[in-house]
């Protein structure tokens, strides 16, 4: 494949957010009840809409066709925009994706419900779109993944919570925690369109292998954009794991890498020692001078490296090259 095509493949994978974009503000624009504006808030402008593209390149890359499958892919940015609502009550986060979070902008209890909402669209919607070509077992299947996912999405939520303020939390656990939290539905979105597109097994599970290992990458990446001035990228402010003493892996390698006056700075930072307004530049100096970061980067590019492994098993052509890049722009940037 050429530097030409390889660019291709990845600018026409990125513009189908348009057409995702349109359908979504075609579905939401204009409820005119309090949980579809509040739903409309949290779900219009999108973000990147990575995890429906996803599903539609997964889709084509078994042979399948994405032609009227876009009500389907946008399930999974239902689910995943209410595990956000539901994220930001728990972080206690104002912000969201640059602008008011539900939480802040319609209250506690009315964010609850709006996510709860999102939770339930998300299985109308795989239950009750019917695109052509699509059997009554490709439904099933499909759904049975989504709901797989999002058990695995609190599963890793509680799992995050028990490791709070604990530097001795192990690189094994984070990445279990982000496996749960963020690869499983990457790793739903493709096994879903790999199952709207094909009933081959193998292949469907080498989609899964490569969405769960970009899936989890993705997680390290938004931890390491945390530190690199970016807050635009993460529609977050930079501080909010740190306020909430989430151990995220730079700060875990920086950690294990410290020499002891520096591990006893994290420690009084995530005790709660440290000015509230201090802690953030004292943990991004130990974690740039001990080499947390950069070793952080390590783990995530193997990560991708997995993920492009697994494409090997599917039939080439240009949605599997697509994909490939996809995993090398996750590594260079992010979405």
């Amino acid at each position: 494949m050429t530097r030409e095509a390889d660019r291709s493949g990845l600018a026409s994978f990125l513009a189908g957010a348009d057409s995702l974009q349109r359908d979504l503000l075609a579905l939401w624009d204009g409820r005119l009840d309090q949980l579809g504006r509040i739903a409309e808030h949290a779900l219009v402008p999108a973000g990147k809409l990575l995890r429906p593209l996803l599903v539609l390149e997964s889709a084509r890359c078994v042979g399948g066709s994405a032609d009227g499958l876009a009500e389907l892919a946008l399930a999974t940015e239902y689910l995943h925009v209410a595990t956000l609502i539901h994220d930001d009550i728990i972080d206690e986060d104002d912000m969201r994706r640059g602008r008011p979070s539900v939480q802040a902008a319609f209250g506690v209890p009315a964010a609850i419900v709006a996510g709860d909402g999102l939770l339930l669209e998300t299985f109308a919607t795989l239950t009750g779109s019917r695109p052509t070509g699509v059997s009554d077992a490709a439904i099933v299947a499909a759904t049975s993944v989504m709901a797989s996912a999002g058990v695995g999405l609190c599963r890793g939520q509680l799992l995050e919570s028990e490791f709070v303020g604990d530097l001795d939390c192990t690189v094994e656990q984070y990445l279990t925690v982000a496996r749960l939290k963020t690869g499983a539905l990457f790793e739903a979105a493709c096994r879903m369109g790999a199952i709207l597109g094909t009933d081959r097994q193998d292949w469907i599970d080498a989609l899964g292998e490569y969405g769960v290992k970009l899936g989890t990458a993705f997680q390290i990446r938004d931890d390491l954009l945390s530190f690199d001035d970016t807050p635009a990228l993460i529609g977050k402010p930079q501080e909010s794991d740190l306020q909430n003493r989430r151990p995220t892996l730079p700060i875990l390698l920086a950690y294990e890498r410290a020499g002891d006056d520096e591990r006893k700075q994290l420690e009084q930072v995530f005790r709660g020692e440290v000015p509230a307004d201090e802690c953030f530049a004292v943990v991004r100096t130990i974690v740039e001078t001990t080499g947390g970061r950069d070793a952080a980067v390590q783990v995530a590019a193997q990560l991708i490296a997995d993920a492009t492994g697994s494409l090997t098993r599917l039939p080439a052509g240009e949605s599997t090259d697509t994909l490939a890049e996809i995993a090398g722009y996750a590594s260079r940037r992010a979405f």
